[in-house]
């Protein structure tokens, strides 16, 4: 994540610089999400953590991804929550098309018990705290 700082300073410079800096405000805003995704899936027994390797292994290769955090349950390694956090919802889209997650998805799938929760969700940053 970007600290408070540059953000700031490039905020100030536009500001102080007008139309010559404006661009940098639309800079500051590409730094932040603006579509994501959690959801929990179940495993079948015992396959978690060969799932949750399946899951991670191509995660930074998506282009737009700015975040692919996978994590089971303290209490039950086949419990799978996936958080994700995207530019934009069309480069969510485009990532499902790439062939390392469609091969992913292939791998995966015979291991997957079911889907519990999906849900989109519009991420919010508090600039003040970065």
């Amino acid at each position: 994540m970007t600290g408070r700082r540059p953000v700031l300073a490039g905020l100030a410079l536009a500001m102080l610089g007008g139309p010559a800096f404006a661009k940098e405000i639309g800079r500051v805003e590409e730094l932040f999400p603006t579509y994501g995704l959690i959801g929990k899936m179940k495993a079948k027994p015992g396959m978690g953590p060969a799932l949750v390797k399946i899951l991670t292994a191509g995660a930074g290769e998506m282009p737009g991804c700015m975040a692919y955090l996978v994590a089971h349950e303290a209490k039950d390694p086949d419990a799978i929550w996936i958080t994700e956090l995207w530019d934009s919802k069309e480069s969510h889209a485009a990532s499902l098309k790439l062939p390392s997650v469609q091969e992913a998805i292939a791998k995966g799938r015979p291991m997957i018990a079911g889907f519990e929760l999906s849900v989109e969700t519009v991420p919010v940053i508090d600039t003040a705290r970065n």
